[in-house]
C-alpha cells in the first residue's frame, strides 16, 4: 500500500517538479551565487509545510522531515543547485535568461526532484522510521565545494546523518532507466597550474635564448610516461593538459608559458604519489635546460566510493519499485563529483537517472550547450528516492 501511495503522489507532484525545473533553468546561478534558486527552494518547502533553514554554506538549504521515532535514525538526501558558465544554444521556451549561465549538468533537475521527494515524504511521515533531513547544496561544480562547506558547517549533525543518498542525471542512459556502482565510483579531481619560465626573444636566434616552449613540450610529453611507466596498469589515472598559454608569434619566443590541466585517479595513495612525481619532473626537466617552473597543485574532490551494503539496498529498492525501470550496473566515471566528501564521512550512495532520449534530443554531453533533460525521468526519480527512504535499510 506505501508503495501505490508514492507511485500516486509521485503522479499528482510531477507538473509542479516540471514547472519547478524549468524556472530554476530559465534563471542558472553559479556556485555561492544560488540566491534566487535558494529563495524558490526555501518558497516550497514553505508551501508544502516542511522546516527548513536557509543560508547554510552561503546559499544552501537544508529541511527537515521529522517521521515517527525520528531519533531512531537520520537519512540525508542531497541535490546540487548551481548551475556552470556555459552559454546554453537549446531552442527552449524557458531557456537560459543569463547570459553566460546554464544549467548544463542536471541540477535543476536534481534540485526539482529532491523537491518533488520532500512532498512525497511529508505526506507519509508517519510512515517514516527516522528522520530524514533535505540538503539543497551550492557549488558542486566550484571549488572547494559546497559539499565540503556544509559538512563544516555541520549539515551531518544535529541530528547526525546514518546514511546519505544522492542522485545524478545521466545522458548516455535512456530514460527509464537506473545506474548503480557499489564500492570506488568516480575519479578524484586534482588541478595542475604550470608557469614555465625561461628567457624569451627572437626566434630567430633560440641559441641566444632559454626556450620555455621547448621545455613545456618535453614537460608534457614525459609527464604522460608518468602514467605509463610510473603506476601500475591496474589503477585507472588520466593526466591531462587543456590549456598552454605562450603568448608568443612565429618570429617571437616568450619569457613563459603558463599551463593548466587535472589529475584524476581513484586511489588516493596513488594520487598523492603521481602528483609528487609530477613536482620532481617538472622541475627536473625545467632545470636540466635552463629554466625554472612554478608549479601550483590545490587539492580537488576526493574519489567517490559507494558503500557497498548501502548501494546493494538501495538497488533492491529500486528493482522492487517499478517493473518499469530498467536497473543497471554502470562503470568508474572518470569525472569528479563533489558528493564524494559526503562519502568520505557517512555511508553514502550516489547513482545516475537516465535522462537520454534521441527523440526528444536529450541526449548530449554534459557540460555542453546544447544539453537538456527528458522530463519523463522526473516520473520516477522523486518517487524512487521515496520509496528508498521509506524501505528504511532494515
Amino acid at each position: 500500500m506505501i508503495k501505490e501511495s508514492v507511485i500516486k503522489l509521485a503522479e499528482k507532484i510531477y507538473p509542479e517538479v516540471v514547472n519547478i525545473r524549468r524556472q530554476i533553468h530559465s534563471c542558472p546561478e553559479l556556485g555561492f551565487e544560488e540566491y534566487e534558486t535558494a529563495k524558490l527552494v526555501s518558497k516550497k518547502l514553505t508551501e508544502f509545510g516542511i522546516e527548513h533553514q536557509t543560508g547554510i554554506a552561503k546559499t544552501g538549504v537544508v529541511g527537515m522531515i521529522r517521521g515517527k521515532n525520528p531519533d531512531k535514525r537520520c537519512i540525508a538526501l542531497r541535490a546540487d543547485m548551481d548551475a556552470l558558465p556555459i552559454t546554453e544554444t537549446n531552442s527552449l521556451p524557458y531557456k537560459s535568461k543569463n547570459e553566460g549561465k546554464m544549467h548544463a549538468c542536471g541540477h535543476d533537475f536534481h534540485t526539482a526532484s529532491l523537491l518533488g521527494t520532500a512532498y512525497i515524504l511529508n505526506h507519509l511521515k508517519h510512515e517514516i522510521e527516522g528522520s530524514v533531513k533535505l540538503i539543497f547544496q551550492p557549488s558542486e561544480e566550484k571549488e572547494p565545494g559546497g559539499a565540503k562547506v556544509m559538512i563544516q558547517e555541520g549539515v551531518l549533525e544535529h541530528p547526525k546523518v546514518d546514511v546519505i543518498l544522492g542522485q545524478h542525471v545521466s545522458p548516455e542512459l535512456q530514460c527509464g532507466t537506473v545506474g548503480f556502482r557499489k564500492g570506488k565510483f568516480m575519479a578524484s579531481t586534482d588541478e595542475i597550474y604550470m608557469t614555465v619560465k625561461g628567457k624569451g626573444g627572437h626566434a630567430a636566434y633560440p641559441h641566444k635564448l632559454i626556450d620555455p616552449v621547448l621545455i613545456t613540450a618535453h614537460i608534457l610529453v614525459s609527464a604522460q610516461q608518468i602514467v605509463s611507466r610510473f603506476v601500475p596498469a591496474d589503477i585507472p589515472v588520466v593526466l591531462s593538459f587543456g590549456d598552454i598559454h605562450g603568448n608568443g608569434a612565429t618570429n617571437i619566443i616568450p619569457n613563459e608559458v603558463k599551463v593548466k590541466g587535472t589529475l584524476r585517479t581513484f586511489d588516493e595513495t596513488w594520487r598523492d604519489n603521481i602528483l609528487d612525481k609530477l613536482k620532481s619532473l617538472t622541475h627536473g626537466i625545467a632545470q636540466s635546460m635552463g629554466g625554472t617552473v612554478e608549479l601550483h597543485l590545490p587539492s580537488g574532490y576526493p574519489s567517490l566510493s559507494n558503500d557497498a551494503t548501502l548501494t546493494d539496498k538501495v538497488k533492491s529498492n529500486a528493482e522492487n519499485y517499478s517493473t518499469n525501470l530498467n536497473i543497471v550496473d554502470v562503470p568508474l566515471r572518470m569525472g569528479g563529483e563533489d558528493f564524494a566528501f559526503f562519502s568520505q564521512v557517512v555511508p553514502s550512495c550516489f547513482y545516475r537517472i537516465g535522462t537520454g532520449n534521441e527523440k526528444k534530443g536529450t541526449t548530449f554531453g554534459l557540460h555542453t550547450p546544447t544539453f537538456n533533460v527528458d522530463e519523463d525521468a522526473l516520473k520516477h526519480s522523486t518517487g524512487l528516492m521515496a520509496w528508498t527512504v521509506l524501505s528504511a535499510f532494515d
